[in-house]
């Protein structure tokens, strides 16, 4: 595990930290428009910590395995019922439950666990395959010849 960026957060660092998640996930590998999937899902995460959990929340961003995962966590009343596992989309007309609603379906996984005491949002998302660097490397050719000083000639 490769922890990225593990902070507290405010209304004040909601910018600054969807920034420096677009960068730490871009250079992870993550490219649009999966990056950008992933840096709106953090977002919204942090925005409900924001709106509805008192204004302030915790942030980690962290590799393993192969993928990259960010955990939101606040200490607010919980989600309400019926918001955490519905699949259905929110009425266009509807305000509220469009970003638990996005972030199910941007992500490759989302986790929420809710109670009265807070909630934690885990969120996954793929890394792409990279290639295997060369466990080797490769070995240059180098000329040597004599001539007629006694001592030969090197050339590379």
């Amino acid at each position: 595990m490769r922890t990225l960026m593990a902070q507290p957060f405010t209304l004040h660092d909601v910018t600054r930290l969807r920034r420096a998640v677009a960068e730490l996930a871009g250079s992870c590998g993550l490219s649009s428009p999966k990056l950008d999937d992933f840096v709106l899902a953090v977002h919204e995460s942090v925005v409900n910590a924001v709106e509805h959990a008192g204004g302030h929340g915790y942030f980690k961003l962290w590799t393993v395995n192969g993928v990259i995962r960010s955990e939101t966590t606040d200490r607010g009343s919980g989600i309400p019922g019926g918001y955490v596992n519905a699949d259905l989309k929110p009425l266009d007309l509807t305000q509220e439950g469009r970003g638990i609603y996005l972030i199910r379906r941007l992500c490759d996984m989302a986790d929420f666990d809710t109670g009265p005491g807070g909630t934690t949002v885990l969120l996954t998302m793929r890394l792409p395959h990279l290639p295997e660097r060369a466990t080797h490397r490769v070995m240059k050719r180098i000329r040597v010849s004599a001539g007629r000083h006694p001592f030969g000639r090197f050339t590379a």
